[in-house]
């Protein structure tokens, strides 16, 4: 079993609330726009990280972490990038790949607006953790937290922080 955090859209912002629930995490994964790379190094040196860039993130953070980030943890297959738009309105850069060959788990950041819905067409949970930072938007900042074990997907939960 592993217990994932999921966040995006930090926009160079992280606190110690953050990453009190960094702690509590196996793993770490970052939806991208993470702005200045202090974020990732403060998660990373306290746990596993999986990220990748956004389209605020400077020529560092593109060096640093890929567009797209496809693996498996526990039986189940993930693809985040950060542009990914949402179940029937797919960005175009992935829409045909995603139909091909769909993950069960999508995810993608960018809108700041927490999403979690089931593609029914497709098999997959798409997820947005919403946004961590304060820039943007958004009036809370969120995240989510959720088990990866033996291919299931359990005790998803949705992380309110502070006002923005």
């Amino acid at each position: 079993m592993k217990k994932i955090l999921l966040l995006s859209d930090t926009h160079s912002f992280i606190d110690e609330q953050i990453l009190k629930f960094v702690k509590q995490a196996d793993e770490v994964w970052h939806a991208g726009d993470i702005g200045d790379l202090s974020v990732t190094d403060q998660i990373k040196a306290l746990k596993p990280l999986r990220a990748v860039f956004g389209n605020i993130d400077d020529a560092n953070a593109r060096m640093s972490f890929p567009l797209d980030e496809k693996f498996s943890v526990e039986n189940v297959s993930v693809w985040i990038t950060h542009i990914g738009g949402y179940p029937n309105k797919y960005n175009l850069r992935i829409k045909d790949e995603i139909q091909k060959n769909p993950p069960k788990i999508f995810i993608s950041g960018h809108s700041h607006i927490l999403k979690v819905q089931y593609d029914k067409k497709l098999q997959l949970l798409h997820m947005n953790p919403g946004a961590a930072g304060k820039h943007g938007f958004h009036k809370i900042r969120t995240m989510l937290r959720f088990e990866l074990e033996n291919g299931e997907i359990k005790n998803l939960e949705i992380i309110e922080l502070a006002a923005r």
